[in-house]
């Protein structure tokens, strides 16, 4: 069995459940499954100890081009240890990169999780179109912008981003600016930044605000099966 560091929490739960005991080393951010053996937890996403993931002699190291930083990957790979970065952007890719890793790279049997929530995916039919925008960080205030996972499933769930557009794909948008966007729905993420019932609706008093979970929105991995579902659910409880 291969040697696997994950610095990627939804690749890690897809690994541990698709390859138990192949993860050596993990995130601190890694919460999923709850059990992870005796894997070492080597810092953050952003932050990975490079000389301990080389200390644990991987075979492989898995990152995602947006959740890693480029000058870690590079350090790492200079340490002699082989790097695998995927890119998810949308549903479509997400799958494609967790079919390339768990079947092309380790050589494992397709999962039957991922046959799951391609399923669960595709049948979902949106039942009504509203308009949101989808803060994920506050102080300052950031939102889903352009070309994003997350977007991508709420539009599948019938969602209408109205920053889908903007040239950046996390914008900075003023608290006014997003109360004076004309939509009918603030979706509020408990990832990255946690917005709860406390913290994040009060900024919009006028509309109404489904709070979601950021596995269900933005991880790629086991979750994509029941993801629909649960979305679907807290969006239509926001009314």
């Amino acid at each position: 069995m291969r040697r696997i560091v994950s610095l990627v929490p939804s690749l890690t739960e897809a690994v541990a459940v698709s390859a138990p005991g192949a993860l050596v080393g993990v995130t601190d951010w890694c919460t999923h499954p709850e059990d992870l053996g005796g894997a070492v937890r080597i810092g953050g996403t952003k932050n990975p100890d490079v000389r301990r993931i080389a200390e644990l002699r991987p075979d492989l190291v898995i990152a995602n081009e947006e959740e890693n930083r480029a000058p870690d990957l590079a350090a790492l790979r200079a340490a002699g240890v082989e790097v695998l970065v995927t890119e998810v952007r949308d549903l479509p890719q997400a799958l494609r990169e967790l079919d390339r890793l768990l079947v092309g790279v380790l050589g494992l049997a397709r999962p039957g999780w991922l046959a799951d929530a391609e399923r669960a995916w595709a049948r979902v039919e949106p039942v009504e179109v509203r308009t949101a925008f989808v803060p994920i960080w506050r102080r300052p205030w950031m939102v889903l912008g352009r070309d994003t996972f997350a977007g991508d499933l709420l539009t599948r769930l019938g969602i209408r981003n109205v920053y889908a557009g903007h040239p950046e794909r996390y914008p900075r948008v003023p608290v006014e600016e997003l109360a004076a966007a004309g939509c009918d729905l603030v979706v509020l993420p408990d990832e990255p930044y946690r917005f709860t019932a406390e913290d994040g609706p009060e900024a919009f008093p006028a509309l109404p605000a489904a709070l979601v979970g950021g596995r269900h929105l933005t991880w790629y991995g086991p979750s994509l099966a029941e993801a629909p579902q649960v979305l679907a659910r807290a969006l239509r409880a926001a009314r």
